[in-house]
């Protein structure tokens, strides 16, 4: 039997039609040639995931993401279909992962250790792993930081370079020369001074050893005149002080009355005092004597007769 061309070719449409239905079902995440359990799970953000997205556990691949769906919310539900032969617990995590700092993500089945296997169409608790870009974002901040210095680093650096800049240091430098070279020469000035002086330094620090000598020995006297002072100091403070000084006072009062009585015009001392007879008589006997004084000297014959020969007396 013969078969026509357009049979062929209406074979091979057929099967290459079916063989594209069969892809297309494959990369969508559909297992053709084997069963499979739907799982769901709800995530408030997908960015990132796709249809036909891998379901990894532990880095091995247990089935695909099949369908998503949006709902009235703004959540969206992710339909998962893993392969029969695996079992998935009841309490295990569909974490939606980053894989490559572009932003791609994947399903991560985080195996709970429940002794119930999860059904078909149950669905799953999900949770949103950071991406890798958010996980680097510290490291990014760090980086521009660190930037940000070198920048001020390599400023101070370029200002450092300024050629105004390189004359001041110079300028500086050499001014440190010049002061060192100074103050190295009054330097060698001071060792020739103290090097001349070297004599009168020795006697200063002799005369300087003898002081102290001296005044070690004086330290030792003023030592003595202290023990002294205080040996009086005691003497003074065991004699009977408030006896001298009733004493003394008693003294004092016995002075006032005689003051007050020679002061008065009683008794001969009071009336030698405060009369004046006394001396208007005094100075009356003294100028009598004084009268015959000169009376005297005028005539003496008249009071002292003398002769040699004995004569007569008068």
């Amino acid at each position: 039997m013969k078969i026509s061309n357009e049979t062929k070719i209406g074979a091979l449409t057929a099967i290459a039609i079916t063989i594209l239905i069969l892809g297309y079902s494959f990369l969508s995440g559909n297992d053709v040639f084997s069963g499979a359990n739907k799982y769901y799970a709800v995530y408030k953000s997908v960015e990132g995931l796709s249809v036909s997205k891998p379901v990894l556990v532990n880095g091995f691949p247990i089935g695909r993401v099949s369908k998503m769906q949006l709902r009235n919310d703004g959540h969206t539900t992710v339909e998962f279909k893993v392969d029969k032969q695996y079992n998935v617990p009841a309490n295990t995590l569909a974490k939606l992962v980053s894989t490559d700092l572009l932003g791609g993500k994947a399903i991560v089945f985080e195996l709970g250790t429940s002794k119930e296997n999860a059904e078909d169409k149950d669905t799953l608790r999900a949770d949103i792993q950071g991406s890798l870009a958010e996980s680097l974002q510290p490291i990014q901040n760090k980086a521009e930081h660190l930037i940000s210095k070198l920048d001020s680093s390599l400023a101070a650096i370029n200002k450092i370079m300024n050629p105004n800049f390189q004359k001041n240091i110079d300028r500086s430098f050499t001014s440190i020369a010049n002061s060192l070279e100074t103050l190295e020469g009054t330097t060698k000035k001071i060792d020739n001074l103290v090097g001349a002086q070297s004599g009168h330094i020795n006697g200063i620090l002799s005369n300087a050893e003898a002081v102290s000598y001296n005044l070690k020995n004086t330290t030792g006297n003023l030592t003595g005149v202290s023990t002294n002072f205080q040996k009086f100091s005691n003497d003074l403070a065991s004699s009977n002080i408030k006896q001298t000084l009733d004493n003394a006072n008693k003294a004092v009062a016995d002075l006032q009355v005689t003051m007050s009585r020679i002061n008065s015009n009683k008794g001969s001392l009071g009336l030698l005092l405060n009369d004046d007879s006394l001396y208007r008589n005094l100075q009356s006997a003294s100028g009598s004597l004084n009268l015959l004084f000169l009376d005297l000297k005028a005539n003496p014959k008249r009071y002292v007769h003398f002769s040699v020969f004995g004569g007569n007396k008068k």
